[in-house]
């Protein structure tokens, strides 16, 4: 089953919730400016697939349901952009920015997404007694402000098993999320190219 049909099941898990801007000051006597918004993943950037391209679909406002299977309830309201990926076969991507109102609130909310996803397999197993999931944590990569690499996997006892990375980075007031997933389990991920792109992202966004 495609991710995006199963990150759609599992998004009755837990609900996104949303909104918040900002604009830069402009001169004396000048109309004001809006900021230049973040730069999003272009469908190159992403891991490579052995088999299929990939597709990036349009920048769009709002949460991305695709991360509603652990980002959900807990996430603050503020204006989300998102981006979905998809390939041809079983493998999907999105990511996520946000602008928040200053470079505090920027890193209070990097903390809280880690948080999270750091809790998100304890969470699916509590909704879904159907489920087994675990977490691994990748690590912190030195790209801006910091960016951090986490692992999902989860099993239905109907034998569904998919795997997931997640990285929360931030720039300043800006914070990304990138998600990757797959039919399969941990060793199928490409942890080593995923890091990449969340340097990419993160680099990127300004």
């Amino acid at each position: 089953m495609p991710m995006r049909t199963r990150a759609a099941a599992l998004a009755t898990l837990t609900v996104a919730a949303l909104a918040a801007g900002t604009a830069l000051t402009a001169p004396a006597g000048a109309a004001p400016k809006k900021a230049a918004p973040p730069a999003f993943l272009a469908a190159s950037e992403l891991p490579p697939h052995p088999s299929s391209g990939w597709t990036a679909g349009p920048v769009t406002d709002g949460f991305p349901a695709e991360l509603a299977y652990c980002l959900g309830e807990g996430v603050p309201a503020y204006d989300y952009r998102h981006r979905v990926f998809h390939t041809d076969l079983d493998t999907g991507a999105v990511q996520v920015t946000v602008v928040t109102g200053s470079a505090a609130k920027g890193k209070a909310l990097a903390a809280l997404l880690n948080k999270e996803i750091r809790s998100c397999a304890d969470r699916i197993e509590l909704s879904d007694p159907e489920t087994e999931a675990e977490g691994r944590y990748y690590g912190t990569l030195p790209v801006e402000e910091g960016a951090a690499v986490h692992g999902l996997h989860t099993e239905t006892s109907w034998g569904a098993t998919d795997v997931h990375l997640l990285s929360v980075g931030r720039d300043g007031r800006t914070v990304t999320v990138v998600g990757w997933g797959q039919m399969g389990d941990f060793g199928d991920a490409p942890v080593a190219a995923f890091k990449k792109t969340t340097k990419k992202a993160v680099d990127k966004l300004y």
